[in-house]
């Protein structure tokens, strides 16, 4: 193989890296709404349990992503994943884990007095749905589609995470 080939073997598992990690983040963003606005609508949760909730789903998430990812690779390759294959799986996967730190430090502010439970909960799920938006139009703009474009696919994005609030929100969850 040339090092011309190499290189863009290389720049290609990159992306595909990154385009795998960002399917992540952006799938824990959606999961993320869902959890804090059942939280926000139960009259039960305070924030230890809220805080409670949103780790512990943000960390079965990236436990079932990772058994997944594992199962997926012992069936394909015929062994488990070494070295730089696990590396690459906690890395596309660390997302899932992330997305908890937001709604966990809004849960902390509401802890120390600083709003209302609800408010935090709430405040989280619109931060997500506005890092939705951000994130499609920062699709749009790579796509080159110019700035309407962007716009139109950061609202279709919101609009996702916004659907699955209310839905979230409707069944009393």
């Amino acid at each position: 193989m040339t090092e011309r080939a190499a290189d863009a073997g290389d720049t290609a598992r990159v992306a595909e890296t990154a385009a795998a990690q960002l399917k992540e983040r952006l799938y824990a963003t959606i999961t993320m709404i869902s959890v804090v606005i059942g939280l926000a609508g139960s009259s039960h949760v305070e924030a230890v349990g809220a805080a409670a909730t949103v780790a512990t789903a943000s960390a079965g998430l990236w436990l079932s992503a990772l058994v997944a990812d594992q199962q997926a690779h012992r069936v394909v390759h015929g062994a488990f994943a070494r070295g730089r294959e696990l590396r690459t799986m906690l890395f596309v996967s660390s997302p899932l884990l992330v997305s908890a730190v937001g709604p966990l430090v809004l849960i902390g502010a509401s802890a120390l007095g600083v709003m209302g439970l609800e408010s935090a909960l709430l405040t989280a799920a619109g931060v997500n749905v506005a890092t939705l938006f951000a994130w499609g139009c920062y699709g749009g703009i790579r796509m080159g589609g110019g700035a309407a474009f962007a716009l139109l696919a950061g609202a279709i994005d919101a609009a996702i995470g916004t659907a699955v609030a209310l839905v979230k929100a409707a069944a009393g969850h």
